[in-house]
């Protein structure tokens, strides 16, 4: 039992470290935001050419709100942020629930990284097929999402005998 213990301890040490890489990205992101905005002739380190570039995708209408908030609470709405908001939010959010044994917020935490998953495979259709660009940041945050995806299934399947370990 206690190789499920040690295991169960790795897993929350690697889903909170998948979480900081998705923080730094995400900090990243709303930095290089802020940036363009206040300087026009500002170049992120993720501009590497004309169509790999991080922020004509974070400045472009799909980098608030997904291109779906503006819709409907109106494009100058405090609730219209940047993406990389929502995904700070997101990571911290997972990496507290990524250390919880109850199955409840395990499932939580399941649903929340499927959706992001979702979230991931729109904004994908969107930066290939729309804005026909590519964007390393965006491109690892659907990395960071799926891992946790996959870290939250695995400990969801753990969980018995975690918990049963733990009586």
């Amino acid at each position: 039992m206690a190789a499920v213990g040690m295991r169960f301890r790795k897993l929350r040490i690697v889903s909170a470290i998948v979480c900081v890489v998705g923080l730094v990205l995400s900090f990243y992101a709303y930095y290089v935001e802020i940036e363009k905005e206040h300087n026009k002739d500002y170049k992120a380190l993720c501009d590497i050419s004309d169509h790999m570039s991080c922020s004509t995708v974070f400045t472009s209408k799909y980098g608030r709100g997904f291109g779906l908030l503006g819709h409907i609470v109106g494009s100058n709405s405090q609730f219209n942020v940047p993406n990389s908001i929502f995904g700070i939010v997101f990571y911290t959010l997972q990496m507290a629930l990524g250390q919880s044994t109850d199955p409840f917020l395990t499932k939580v935490e399941i649903s929340l990284a499927f959706v992001s998953n979702i979230g991931s495979l729109y904004l994908a259709y969107i930066l290939y097929f729309i804005l026909h660009d590519f964007c390393v940041v965006c491109v690892s945050t659907y990395v960071v999402n799926a891992l946790l995806l996959g870290c939250a299934c695995y400990k969801l399947r753990k969980l018995p005998a975690v918990r049963q370990k733990q009586e």
